[in-house]
């Protein structure tokens, strides 16, 4: 006799799959709203026609944001407002002039040693305050063809030891496109790192499957995942354990944040961000100071005040879980710290 659990567990829906969570996104403003249980009156300077850099949130994201709160963090971070079309002297398209660092079509390179892949321009969330917001894949030479190219560049260059894969969101590759990648780098001898800049494990904690650990565990090449979290509820169950099992499979974790008024600019929310971080497995590494891109000088914090916060890490934690605090300078051999 067949019984009433059973057949209830063959009913069940599969879990979604990271590709239809990723499809299933809202880009609506007035949904996430709804979604928040918030009413438009109550952001009086929201943007609900933000056509030229669309909302775009996995419903994952949402669910760690805080029903009825307006100024959530996590909101914060999305939520298209209109102050973004003020004209601030100084806020422009490409802050860290990535156009004068194309080495080949689609290859940065800013830093002795590394190179940058641009692997997509496709990103799973639109970060309000993103350096890349007005990106021109033609200005940079990226094409779904680039790859090729740049990797021939890699191979040719013996100073460099370690690619780094960006974009856009590298996660955003499927298992098949990430194996041809890696396999090409494995046959480059001189390398010896790749790293992944990925928002992927805490958007969509799905992404990370036992395949893509493996994947990444036998490549030849040391692995490093550098995650983007800027507040400690960013970091659910879910996504707590996605990072654990890159933390298992022997994947070094490090985490870079954005310095951003009104998500983390107290330092009792960077402690928490950091100690959360490193409860699941992962080494705080940049908190950086905002780069100053068109559309984002309502996040800027000042110098004087991002030191006082370090200071104040400094009293408060252990020095292994305090994040270096930088900038990024066009045409600088190194991150500048403050």
């Amino acid at each position: 006799m067949v019984t009433r659990s059973l057949i209830a567990c063959q009913t069940e829906p599969a879990p979604a799959s990271w590709q239809q969570m990723l499809g299933s996104a809202l880009t609506d403003v007035t949904e996430l709203l709804a979604a928040l249980g918030l009413d438009p009156a109550d952001i009086p300077d929201l943007d609900p026609e933000s056509n030229s850099f669309r909302l775009l949130v996995p419903r994952s994201f949402v669910a760690l944001m805080q029903p009825g709160n307006p100024h959530d963090p996590l909101l914060r971070q999305v939520l298209p407002l209109r102050i973004e079309q003020a004209q601030v002297s100084g806020y422009i398209n490409d802050p860290v002039n990535d156009a004068a660092a194309v080495y080949a079509p689609g290859l940065l390179r800013k830093y002795a040693g590394r190179v940058l892949l641009m692997t997509t321009t496709a990103c799973a969330l639109h970060c309000r305050y993103c350096f890349r917001r007005h990106l021109q894949p033609a200005a940079l030479g990226i094409s779904t063809r680039h790859h090729d190219n740049a990797i021939a560049q890699i191979a040719e260059d013996s100073s460099l030891t370690e690619v780094i894969l960006s974009g856009g969101d590298p996660l955003l590759l499927d298992d098949a496109q990430l194996t041809t990648l890696l396999a090409q780098f494995n046959n480059i001898g001189h390398l010896r790192r790749v790293r992944i800049h990925t928002r992927m494990p805490t958007l969509i904690p799905t992404r990370i499957t036992p395949q893509l650990c493996t994947l990444l565990a036998q490549s030849r090449l040391t692995p490093i995942i550098v995650i983007h979290v800027n507040h400690a509820q960013e970091l659910g169950h879910d996504q707590a354990t996605a990072l654990q099992q890159l933390r298992a499979a022997g994947i070094t974790l490090l985490n870079q944040s954005v310095l951003l008024r009104g998500v983390n600019d107290d330092s009792a929310t960077l402690a928490q961000l950091s100690e959360r971080l490193f409860d699941c497995g992962v080494l705080p590494y940049y908190l950086h100071q905002l780069d100053p891109v068109a559309g984002a000088a309502h996040f800027q914090i000042s110098d004087i005040a991002a030191l006082e916060l370090l200071n104040q890490l400094r009293a408060q934690l252990p020095g292994y879980l305090v994040p270096r605090l930088v900038r990024e300078i066009p045409g600088a051999a190194a991150k500048y710290p403050l």
